[in-house]
């Protein structure tokens, strides 16, 4: 093949690379996917979400439950979180024809599978809290040099 038609015989070839398809991109570049997602999956209440709807895996919590297990967050705050997981298909929603109705959420398997780094990440937080309290006390009293 050849460059006018968009390909290259070389499949290393750098226009080839440039051409294809790119999700793991600049992640200094606003617009690259890979940043996106970790803006979204990093969200404040999302990590506490997924950890919640994870304890009841397979299962599905009710709209009332989670933000009884999500002490602080509003149900405005808690609707949009849900809304944007289930557009990412990190979450399922099922409505019960019912007077009110009734809505019930559940992790996707593509949701249970962010239940591990979240943890993680968690489990380095609980790990390294008191070296960083410490850090930041240092800081506030004045002590900017800790190169020692």
């Amino acid at each position: 093949m050849t460059a006018e038609d968009g390909t290259f015989d070389s499949p290393g070839h750098r226009a080839v690379t440039a051409a294809a398809p790119n999700h793991r991109g600049d992640l200094f570049s606003p617009d690259c996917p890979t940043r996106q997602l970790l803006d979204r999956i990093g969200g404040k209440w999302v990590s506490m979400a997924v950890k919640v709807l994870g304890d009841d895996y397979p299962g599905e919590i009710r709209f009332a439950e989670l933000k009884r297990r999500m002490p602080g967050i509003s149900q405005k705050m808690l609707a949009q979180t849900l809304r944007q997981l289930e557009r990412d298909s990190l979450v399922g929603r099922r409505v019960e024809a019912t007077t009110p109705p009734r809505v019930h959420y559940r992790l996707t398997a593509l949701g249970y599978s962010l239940t591990e780094p979240i943890a993680a990440l968690r489990d380095w937080a609980e790990l390294h809290m008191a070296q960083i309290d410490a850090a930041k006390e240092l800081w506030d009293s004045g002590v900017r040099d800790r190169s020692a």
